[in-house]
């Protein structure tokens, strides 16, 4: 909307308005508004969730430290979500549908994520929607966003191929558009298609929830993330830096940028409020859309693979899940003391703030060895 005001219809009046045109500009607003929504609305928001009672139930079999946190306002996700999606409208061009799917993206996973904590604190306990209905409406989402891509790669719109870090010849088309021609072959190639995304966004999501088990760890591992996107989104919509660094350039994802920039600012002003101790609980509604965007935004920008790197601590985070319920259903035996990873490490005796900080020490190295991996191709 600023947009379309500052630049493309007073710029011709005004000759200093020319710099919203660049998208590095904009971005950096973006992220300042995100921000800025999030610290001033939180005191009120915060208000109204006491107000109505809508408090966090602390689940039993959990570390027994925990219980005292009972009754913190929770689904404090919808401002993270308000703050990504204000800024985003107010400072991207919203002629690119790139924009569209990643705020759709963002909405989707946030309402299963709303019904998820509205079933919580119905229910007065922390069981809400049962992991079956949890992953079969996420399963649909992904589905839709994957006939939304297939769309678009009929149309030239988007690119198939997988790029492959350190490997720049090596790009198979998951599609296989070989097979395109042939209706038989045609749904074999979506569905594997669909089952890689439904992979990396759905895989995503649940890694981000699982991880927002300690005040601040999944928002301050999301604030590494989700500047890491940006620095990638903005590098792959860039001419220059895309044929320097070997990117698979799609100018179409430029004002993806200015996503990514809202999210970052959102998780920013969200820390300020859930940094340990945490005055707000972000629930499924803030861990599901940020973890369900930051998959949608690795599938437009052709950086899935990346993504394992970028949210290498959410990877390891449902991978000591898996591990923990695979051992235990096989062996009868359990590999962590308890799951996810940061609860093995209170069972430890590690203090929450330094597991946290840590946490947040290994997200960044990792998320600036994907960075560096940008040249290293």
């Amino acid at each position: 909307m600023l947009y379309y005001l500052l630049y493309e219809r007073l710029f011709p009046m005004v000759s200093p308005f020319r710099v919203f045109r660049f998208v590095t500009f904009r971005c950096a607003f973006a992220g300042i508004t995100a921000m800025f929504l999030c610290v001033a609305l939180g005191p009120w928001l915060i208000s109204k969730l006491r107000e109505f009672q809508i408090g966090q139930q602390i689940r039993e079999e959990g570390p027994k430290s925990h219980q005292k946190k009972a009754g913190t306002p929770t689904m404090g996700g919808v401002l993270i979500v308000i703050s990504i999606i204000v800024p985003t409208l107010l400072w991207a061009d919203l002629r690119y549908i790139y924009v569209w799917i990643a705020i759709l993206g963002l909405l989707s996973f946030a309402a299963i994520g709303f019904i998820d904590d509205y079933a919580k604190i119905r229910k007065k306990q922390n069981l809400g929607l049962t992991a079956r209905q949890k992953f079969g409406l996420q399963s649909l989402v992904a589905a839709l966003f994957t006939a939304g891509l297939v769309g678009m790669a009929a149309y030239n719109n988007y690119s198939t191929n997988l790029n492959i870090p350190f490997v720049k010849a090596f790009q198979p088309d998951l599609l296989i558009h070989s097979l395109l021609d042939n209706p038989f072959t045609y749904p074999f190639a979506f569905v594997f298609f669909f089952l890689f995304v439904l992979m990396v966004v759905v895989g995503s999501s649940n890694t981000v929830n699982l991880t927002d088990g300690l005040d601040g760890l999944a928002i301050g591992l999301m604030v590494i993330a989700a500047g890491a996107l940006t620095v990638l989104t903005y590098a792959g919509g860039h001419r220059e830096f895309a044929a320097y660094l070997q990117l698979a350039r799609n100018p179409r994802t430029a004002e993806l940028t200015i996503f990514c920039g809202s999210m970052t600012g959102a998780c920013i002003g969200f820390l300020w409020w859930n940094a340990h101790p945490a005055d707000i609980f972000m629930g499924d509604v803030g861990s599901l859309s940020l973890g369900g965007a930051m998959g949608v935004v690795a599938v437009l920008i052709k950086q899935e693979v990346l993504l394992l790197f970028i949210g290498g601590v959410f990877v390891l985070e449902g991978l000591s899940v898996i591990l923990q319920v695979g051992s235990y259903k096989m062996r009868k035996k359990r590999i962590f003391k308890m799951a996810p990873l940061h609860h093995h490490f209170e069972a430890l005796g590690w203090s929450e703030s330094k597991i946290i900080v840590r946490f947040w020490i290994v997200g960044l190295v990792m998320a600036l060895f994907a960075l560096t991996t940008l040249k290293l191709r």
